[in-house]
């Protein structure tokens, strides 16, 4: 179960890196790409808002990625719960305010780590 709960954490924290990526860097190609409902002019002026909530997502893949080198089992069960937390309520505000896609894609594998991490 402690493999298969560390590739559920790889998972969200590569997602929320590739979320860092394109929100800073692609906003205007992949950003795009992505949210395609939104009108094409606005990415050129949301792409500072956007390169912020890509910040953002780098300091939850950071908090996940931290939880590999935690080596006391409660510390990290702790922080593990902490940053999957915030990344399932990140997922379901998501869902909520702009797409239902965001749930599946964010929300899901985090509640699945929450899950493994009260299982065991």
């Amino acid at each position: 179960m402690n493999i298969l709960l560390k590739i559920i954490i790889g998972i969200v924290a590569a997602l929320h890196l590739y979320f860092l990526y394109f929100e800073m860097f692609a906003w205007e190609t992949i950003g795009r790409k992505t949210f395609k409902s939104l009108p094409k002019d606005l990415f050129k002026p949301t792409k500072g808002m956007a390169a912020n909530q890509g910040l953002y997502n780098g300091f939850l893949a950071a908090g996940l990625i931290w939880t590999y080198f935690i080596s006391n089992p409660e510390w990290y069960n702790n922080i593990a719960l902490f940053f999957l937390g915030c990344v399932a309520v990140a997922g379901i505000y998501g869902a909520l305010s702009v797409s239902k896609k965001i749930f599946f894609v964010q929300a899901v594998p985090a509640l699945i780590g929450i899950g493994l991490i009260l299982l065991k």
